[in-house]
């Protein structure tokens, strides 16, 4: 094998830090399992199972003396769990280090502390920033995942905070006309669907929030790589990767509208492309033009434009859409070349197991008594699942669907060939979940909740399982022995060092595996078994792989190989160690890249093939070769022609520059009450009946927006108007799992725009508790009760076209609902699965009580078309009351859109909506529904419009459903049906806020009665 010409390749690598709004974050996780004592799930988009502490104390509980912070001049520390209290010196020095760069790099000074929540939501490192309302960032301290590379292999504390100051910087920097508007609206508005109007004063606040997630994670990636030394995506080999393979397969390379309408959903990489795309014309950029000019770009100084195409346009003297043409035509070249430098040397054949690309894959095991290779895969359009795949035929089928699969890896997977048993994790991006599954049989088991383990390796001596757990930010090897309920931790190491990608050798004896070192170099090594267990966690040195990961190395059938990919050369190709010769043998020469080898025979081994749409399994002989091509970098041209990007090189921080024991100006308990503030407050237009109404909004939360209070008030000048019906006011707070809430004649601003209006003449006082049962997502169970007080009504609060002879009444209602639905990569909404409800109402009038119950059910079906279900909606009701008594009815009819709106735009699923009919034209004291939905799959626009506004996709939905009232009474017995269509169409305004466009129509017809149809139009606002 040739040297490799790049030698400064050597001292780089890349990385992504997740860009997710840490308030999600913190936001769900607070929902997740919150027994009314005790605390122990998360979310989503963040992870799941803190504390109790830590819950109760963040929200201001008694126990807040236990949420500790720790501020500077700079910015205000959080911390839950003594368990990351170690991490606080370093976090700080960190902060300071970063923020000083920026701020002399972008010429910013900070108008506002950052509050930084350090947190273990995640088994996997990530972060988060936003600066509306207040700057605020989230720190996870576990290790990243380092699956082909996509994230960074060195200390990510340091990491996080070069990347995530960036968001803070683009997104809060301001020039005085900017902060004339913060001043005038006190504060940054947060966009909200309710007052609309807020979308526009935010831009004037924060015009730069306004830009797309790609400029965004552009500029942080690119910035985070040189501040690291060259260590990021900026230098990275996935990304040469992934654009060297769209050039030799001729594939689209996306324009600068159609990145972000299309191409974040079209492939498995998704939201991620956000990142590969917008590093990539970042570093184009610096390249042809100069590093500074791309900082210039993003920095919001005087002089500069709002818009971010603008600037662009400002500084570069050539319209953004003319600049990514340029670049997507240089990119081509540039690959090119890189393909012509591979082919130098024989290129590696192979046979293709199967048809179609499986997306992305975890690790896979070949069973020869099978012929299959199992293996869990996740492509667009159908649900993550382990799958098997016949090596002769290349049939694939479905096992088991993995819960909460992660990006690139799918999940962690091991495999014991004697009972078939298919090991792997669910919740990846959260606390993993250890489950099993008979691959014969297809039957599955949960066997550790919480586990938090994974790179998961089977030893077939004893049949335990191996395995790496993150916890508080430090990784231990841990053993799973049968019946595998239990876990012992074997060695943790020491904070920023990693183990990942483990392996056992088929007699027991030697574990090997990856181990990543703070300073981000990888090495492959192997420990003795017997010893470990013994406590001796000496290792040994296999084969230093510089700042290339050592991948998923796997032992051959005898012992004497592991074999694994490599970017040593960048690009990643199959290559062994020999345990007789103490060497590494290449093993291909690769145009685009082999990951994931399993040897099979002595002569043949499995290995998966990266295309544009994921990747492919695929035989190769086993051969050793003597010569492998290396590539360039567009990174390394950078340096060459940009040496001042290496003056960007920020260094770790000291105790002499940043000694946080002389920074830290306040350390103690957690005062919730002292972060309670007015966050932001601006002008609102309202509806009330056919007037327009004209007020004023005020938004207080914490800085965590745990706790939020609105406060609105408005005014009719319309003479038309009675007097005690032309001032309008509401509050609204939201506390733990509290929610109260006050009117007085309630307006609302979608009212301007019917037919559906839910202003009302009167007062209601009202308080609703909200708490989950189970918090697993997708999984959720919830329960919710409110009881409010109405007064001086004309008509029923929740049906407009229903009037009433009494002016108050006391309501008191409870819900229990559950779902477990699932969607596919790049789907819309959800797309199979089921959910119910049971909800109660007793409505108590004038000596009177009035109690309904009613019960939904709905059930979706995945079709084999991509992103196309079908779905079974039922509902059914029953009232106590009398006929005669407007309390005692349901009430259906109509789409239920306004013709501009902001609740859920598919309201025809609602069991309210009968779309045909007028809204509320139905009626009676007890009800049979259902409905039948087919959407079909979503037709994606690849450009529909501009940089400020375009269309994502168009969507169609047909329907039909059948209602029949008053079931017990023959005589006023009344039967429905009808069926219709609706079309959406997805906007974005301003690049980042999510409006639906929705055309619907529906005929409808009571039983010998003639039709009557009904047509709809509305326009979502915000998502």
């Amino acid at each position: 094998m040739p040297e490799s010409p790049f030698g400064f390749y050597t001292l780089f690598s890349h990385a992504t830090v997740a860009y997710e709004s840490p308030c999600l974050h913190i936001r769900t996780y607070f929902n997740k399992r919150l027994p009314s004592s005790t605390v122990k799930t998360m979310t989503v988009l963040s992870t799941r199972r803190l504390t109790v502490v830590a819950l109760f104390l963040l929200i201001g509980f008694p126990l807040s003396s236990q949420v500790t912070t720790q501020e500077t001049a700079n910015h205000r520390l959080l911390i839950y769990d003594r368990g990351h209290e170690y991490l606080v010196p370093h976090l700080i020095m960190s902060y300071e280090n970063a923020l000083q760069f920026h701020k002399k790099l972008f010429q910013y000074t900070p108008t506002e502390k950052v509050t930084v929540l350090l947190q273990d939501f995640g088994d996997y490192g990530n972060g988060g920033a936003t600066a509306v309302p207040k700057n605020l960032v989230s720190v996870g301290i576990s290790p990243f995942h380092y699956a082909y590379e996509t994230s960074p292999a060195n200390e990510r504390i340091t990491a996080l905070m070069n990347h995530e100051l960036v968001h803070i910087v683009a997104l809060d920097q301001s020039t005085k006309a900017d902060r004339f508007w913060r001043s005038l609206f006190l504060g940054k508005p947060n966009p909200t669907k309710e007052d609309p109007l807020s979308m526009f004063y935010g831009y004037l606040a924060t015009p730069r929030r306004f830009s797309p997630r790609w400029y965004h994670e552009g500029i942080a990636t690119f910035l985070e790589t040189w501040m690291a030394g060259g260590i990021g995506r900026a230098m990275g080999s996935y990304d040469e990767m992934v654009f060297r393979t769209a050039v030799r397969d001729g594939a689209y390379i996306y324009d600068v509208v159609g990145l972000e309408s299309e191409g974040t959903t079209i492939d498995f990489m998704v939201k991620a492309n956000s990142y590969l795309y917008g590093t990539r014309f970042m570093s184009y950029l610096a390249y042809h033009y100069e590093p500074e000019s791309v900082v210039k770009w993003v920095s919001r100084t005087e002089g500069s434009s709002r818009y971010f195409s603008a600037q662009f346009e400002n500084v570069f003297g050539k319209s953004l859409d003319d600049a990514w043409a340029r670049w997507i035509q240089w990119e081509r070249q540039w690959q090119r070349a890189n393909l012509d430098s591979i082919r130098k040397y024989p290129v590696t054949t192979h046979r293709q197991l199967s048809e179609r690309a499986l997306g992305s894959v975890s690790r896979s095991f070949y069973d020869s008594s099978l012929g299959k290779i199992f293996a869990a895969i996740n492509y667009p359009g159908q649900v993550a699942h382990v799958a098997s795949i016949d090596i002769r035929t290349g049939k694939i089928d479905r096992i088991a669907d993995v819960k909460g699969a992660a990006l690139y890896y799918v999940c962690s997977a091991a495999y014991d060939p004697t009972t078939s048993s298919f090991f792997y994790t669910t919740d990846n991006n959260k606390w993993r979940d250890l489950n099993v599954v008979n691959v014969r049989t297809g039957e599955t088991r949960m066997l550790i909740q919480d586990v938090r383990t994974g790179d998961l390796a089977f030893n077939r001596a004893d049949k335990s399982l191996w395995g790496v757990r993150h916890l508080n930010g430090i990784s231990s090897i841990v053993r799973i022995p049968p019946p595998y309920r239990e876990w012992n931790r074997i060695y943790s190491l020491p904070y920023g060092k990693d183990m990942f990608d483990l392996d056992i050798s088929p007699d027991g004896t030697i574990l090997t595996g990856a181990l990543a070192e703070i300073d981000g170099t990888q090495r492959l090594v192997k420990f003795d078994i017997a010893k470990l267990l013994k406590g001796d966690t000496s290792f040994e040195v296999l084969y230093d792989f510089e700042i290339s990961s050592p991948a998923t190395f796997a032992f051959s059938e005898d012992g004497r190989y592991v074999y694994g990919s490599t970017y040593y050369t960048g690009v990643s190709n199959i290559v062994r160690y020999d345990f007789q010769m103490k060497k590494i043998e290449w093993l291909t020469n690769t145009e685009t890249g082999y990951f994931r080898p399993a040897p099979i025979s002595k002569d043949s081994m499995i290995a998966f093939y990266f295309t544009g749409n994921g990747f492919v399994p695929v035989s190769i002989a086993i051969q050793p070769i003597e010569d492998v091509s290396a590539i360039n970098f567009l990174g390394q041209a950078i340096v060459e022609k940009r040496p001042v990007v290496m003056s960007w090189h920020l260094k770790p921080p000291t105790l002499k520059e940043f000694n946080p024991d002389s920074l830290v100006i306040f350390s103690g308990a957690y005062n919730p009450t002292r972060y309670f503030q007015l966050m932001s407050g601006y002008p609102i237009v309202e509806g009330y009946k056919d007037f327009a109404a004209f007020g004023f909004r005020l938004n207080f939360s914490d800085y965590l927006l745990l706790n939020e209070l609105v406060l609105t008030g408005s005014y009719t000048p319309n003479q038309l108007l009675p007097k005690n019906e032309r001032w309008h006011a509401s509050a609204r707070f939201k506390y733990w799992r509290w929610n109260f809430k006050a009117t007085y004649n309630w307006a609302d601003f979608y009212d301007l725009f019917g037919p559906t209006k839910v202003g009302r003449k009167g007062y209601s006082l009202g308080v609703q508790y909200r708490e989950y049962l189970v918090f697993d997502e997708p999984k959720l169970m919830d329960y919710s009760f409110s009881l409010t007080k109405f007064g001086g009504l004309e008509r029923l609060p929740e049906a407009q076209n229903i009037t009433v002879s009494f002016d108050n009444f006391w309501s008191l209602s409870g819900k229990l609902s559950y779902q477990y639905t699932m969607r596919s990569l790049g789907s819309i909404e959800d797309e199979k699965g089921v959910r119910w409800q049971l909800l109660g109402y007793n409505n108590y009038v004038n000596g009177k009580h009035f109690a309904r119950a009613l019960g939904n059910f709905d059930y979706g079906i995945l079709l084999p078309i991509h992103h196309s279900s079908i779905w079974f909606r039922t509902s059914a009701g029953y009232s106590l009351g009398e006929r005669r008594e407007p309390l005692a009815n349901f009430y259906f009819g109509g789409f239920g859109n306004n013709w501009v709106d902001y609740q859920d735009a598919r309201r025809f699923r609602e069991y309210y909506s009968f779309p045909g009919v007028d809204l509320n034209a139905i009626g009676g004291t007890n009800y049979t529904k259902a409905l039948i939905e087919w959407t079909l799959p979503p037709l994606r626009f690849r450009r529909l419009g501009f940089t400020f506004l375009y269309s994502n996709w168009t969507q169609l939905m047909l329907f039909s459903s059948g209602i029949a009232v008053n079931l017990d009474d023959d005589a006023v017995r009344r039967t429905y049906l009808n069926a219709g269509a609706q079309l959406d169409f997805k906007l974005v305004i301003f690049s980042t806020l999510e409006s639906t466009f929705s055309i619907g129509y529906a005929r409808a017809a009571e039983r010998n009665h003639r039709f009557t149809d009904e047509f709809m139009v509305s326009l979502k606002l915000l998502k």
